[in-house]
C-alpha cells in the first residue's frame, strides 16, 4: 500500500556515489583516520562508553576494535525501493547499542559470546562488499546496525574502492546514532534508513534500555535530513540512490507512540518524507514473556498507524499487509542464507 508515488523522483543512473569524490580527494580517509581515533576511547554512540576498544575493552555492545559481520547476503525483503529486483547487499553485523527486548535479530544482536573467534579486519569486510557487487550484483550494500562500527566501515570502504566499489550505501539504523559521528557520514552514505521506534524515554528505557532514545534519535533524524534532504531519489530501475526512509514499528498496546513520533516527522523533519510504517511485530525473545509485549498486533492498530500518517499530511507511506511478520523472519542459524527460501 502506498500514498504517493516515488516515480517522479528519477536520477541519471550514471550519477556516481558522492564517496567516490570524497575518496579521490582525499577527504573520506581524512575521515576514516578521524573515526578511527575514536576507538581508543570509544564515543561512537551516544552511549559514549570511553572504553579503549583498541586494547581489547568493550562496553555496552561488547564490540572489539575489529569487525563482527554476522552474515551477509542478497535481501528481498526490505522496502521495494531498497531490495529492486536484484536485492539489497545487506550485511548484519552482530551486536549493537541497543537491548530491544523484542527484537527480531536477538540471535546476533544480543549475544557476543556466540561471536567469539568471529572477529575480522577491514580486507575482510572490503572483500564482502565487493562480493555483493560482483558476484550477487545487488543494487547496494546495507549496513545493517552499523552505528557500533561505524569507523571500520570507513576503514573497509577505502580499501574496497581502490579496488572498484561503487554501489550506493544504505545506513539501516535504530537511529540511536551520534550526531556528531553523522556529520563526519555527510557525502560518505547515500540513503538513511533509520527506526523511530517510541515517543516516550520513559517507554524507551524499559523496552530498549536507552534512557535517552527519543532526544538522540530525533537529533540523529534531523541531522540525516540535512544530509540528503527529504525525498528518496530513484534511478531508472526504479531502486534508491540517495534519500532518506523513516521506518516504524507499530507496536502493541500504543507503545511505539506512534502519534507523536509521526507528528514529529511531518512537523519538524518533512510531510514530503517517506515513511515505511512496518506491520510486522511479532513477539520474540524476552517480549514473549512481557503481557504487553507477547501479541501481535491488530489490524486496527496497523490501520490507525496509517490514518495518523495520512492525516498529517505525509504523502510517501510505504505500508505491509498486517500480519506480514512470517515473511520478515531471520533464522541466523540457516546455513547460508537468514530469511526464507522465498525471500532470496
Amino acid at each position: 500500500m502506498s500514498n504517493g508515488s516515488l516515480n517522479d523522483r528519477m536520477m541519471p543512473d550514471c550519477t556516481s556515489p558522492s564517496y567516490l569524490r570524497l575518496y579521490k580527494s582525499g577527504e573520506l580517509q581524512r575521515r576514516r583516520d578521524s573515526l578511527l581515533a575514536h576507538l581508543s576511547s570509544c564515543d561512537i554512540c551516544p552511549r559514549e562508553c570511553r572504553v579503549d576498544r583498541t586494547a581489547g575493552q568493550r562496553g555496552f555492545c561488547h564490540s572489539p576494535r575489529s569487525i563482527i559481520v554476522a552474515s551477509a547476503c542478497d535481501h528481498h525483503g526490505e522496502e521495494p525501493v531498497i531490495s529492486g529486483s536484484r536485492g539489497s547487499g545487506a550485511i548484519f553485523f552482530a551486536n549493537c547499542n541497543l537491548r530491544c527486548v523484542y527484537c527480531q535479530n536477538y540471535q546476533i544482536s544480543q549475544a557476543a559470546d556466540a561471536f567469539a573467534g568471529r572477529e575480522e579486519g577491514a580486507e575482510a569486510l572490503a572483500d564482502t562488499m565487493l562480493q555483493l557487487q560482483d558476484v550477487l550484483r545487488c543494487h547496494n550494500v546495507n549496513l545493517v546496525s552499523p552505528t557500533h562500527f561505524v569507523p571500520q566501515i570507513l576503514e573497509a570502504l577505502c580499501l574496497a574502492v581502490e579496488r572498484g566499489f561503487r554501489l550506493p550505501l544504505v545506513y539501516n539504523t535504530n537511529a540511536y546514532d551520534s550526531s556528531d559521528v553523522l556529520r563526519l557520514l555527510d557525502g560518505v552514505v547515500d540513503i538513511y534508513l533509520p527506526d523511530i521506534k517510541y515517543a516516550s524515554e520513559r517507554v524507551a528505557a524499559r523496552l530498549s534500555g536507552a534512557v535517552d532514545y527519543v532526544r538522540a534519535a530525533r537529533e540523529a533524524i534531523t541531522e540525516m535530513h540535512r544530509q540528503v534532504g527529504a525525498e528518496v531519489v530513484l534511478d531508472r530501475e526504479g531502486t534508491a540512490r540517495r534519500g532518506l526512509l523513516i521506518r516504524h514499528l507499530v507496536l502493541p498496546g500504543g507503545l511505539a507512540g506512534s502519534r507523536e513520533s509521526l507528528s514529529w516527522v511531518a512537523r519538524d523533519v518533512s510531510p514530503h518524507v517517506t515513511l515505511s510504517l512496518m506491520a510486522q511485530y511479532y513477539p520474540t525473545h524476552h517480549a514473549l514473556h512481557m503481557p504487553l509485549l507477547s501479541r501481535r498486533i491488530t489490524a486496527q492498530e496497523y490501520l490507525d498507524a496509517v490514518t495518523i500518517a495520512q492525516d498529517l499530511g505525509c504523502d510517501h507511506i510505504l505500508a505491509q499487509q498486517p500480519g506480514a511478520a512470517a515473511f520478515y523472519r531471520p533464522d541466523f542459524d540457516a546455513a547460508h542464507h537468514p530469511f526464507a527460501p522465498g525471500d532470496g
